[in-house]
């Protein structure tokens, strides 16, 4: 860009602060549409003041599909948006949406992933099925003939290991071993579990809306 130039307006919201989801989406769709300045024109939530949205939804689909449309209404621009979680086959897919604040407080890792590691101490290795779910949601501003919505969702199924592995990732990464593997998440490079993530499925599932929906 020549010095002076007009930085381009913003074309697609991330319904985020997560600098690395950022940065994903803005890899998945480099290249992908002519003339689209991923760096400038795919932005977190914070660069255009969208606002924060409640997630009450009882499915991962629910609540990203409502954090896309509130922010695509709020900034008339494409949203995307995602939810994820931790499903545990032997309690039924829980934590699920509430993964996140499974022992109480919203975010404390090392208490959900200590909670949960209790709650299946008594488990055998060859019930300790679980899976990393996302559900990516993208919305489009406005109504009627020209609106679309669409979600995909994306898995990454793995063995829960009986004591937190590696130093990297966050959540329940350290405790859940994808399958195949001999790694826990924790102990993966971020390129190794992009590659096979949960969130890196759903978006790239999703990335033919994407491009539609901002095709010139």
């Amino acid at each position: 860009m020549s010095a002076g130039a007009a930085t381009p307006a913003p074309r697609l919201v991330l319904a985020t602060h997560n600098q690395g989801k950022l940065a994903e989406l803005r890899d998945l769709l480099r290249d992908q549409v002519p003339g689209l300045d991923v760096d400038a024109q795919v932005v977190d939530a914070a660069a255009v003041g969208a606002p924060d949205v409640l997630e009450d939804g009882v499915t991962f689909a629910e609540n990203a599909l409502k954090k896309a449309r509130a922010v695509a209404a709020a900034t008339g621009l494409p949203a995307i948006a995602d939810d994820s979680g931790l499903a545990v086959a032997v309690l039924g897919g829980a934590p699920g949406i509430f993964s996140a604040r499974w022992a109480g407080a919203q975010g404390d890792d090392r208490a959900n992933l200590e909670l949960l590691l209790a709650q299946l101490s008594d488990v055998r290795d060859e019930h300790r099925q679980a899976a990393f779910v996302c559900a990516a949601a993208l919305a489009l501003p406005g109504a009627g003939a020209g609106y679309r919505e669409a979600v995909e969702l994306g898995e990454m199924p793995g063995t829960l290991l009986r004591e937190p592995r590696g130093k990297g990732g966050f959540g329940y990464d350290p405790i859940l071993r994808p399958e195949g593997l001999d790694v826990s998440c924790a102990e993966l490079t971020r390129e190794e579990k992009n590659a096979i993530s949960h969130r890196g499925r759903a978006f790239r599932a999703l990335l033919p809306a994407i491009v539609e929906a901002l095709r010139p």
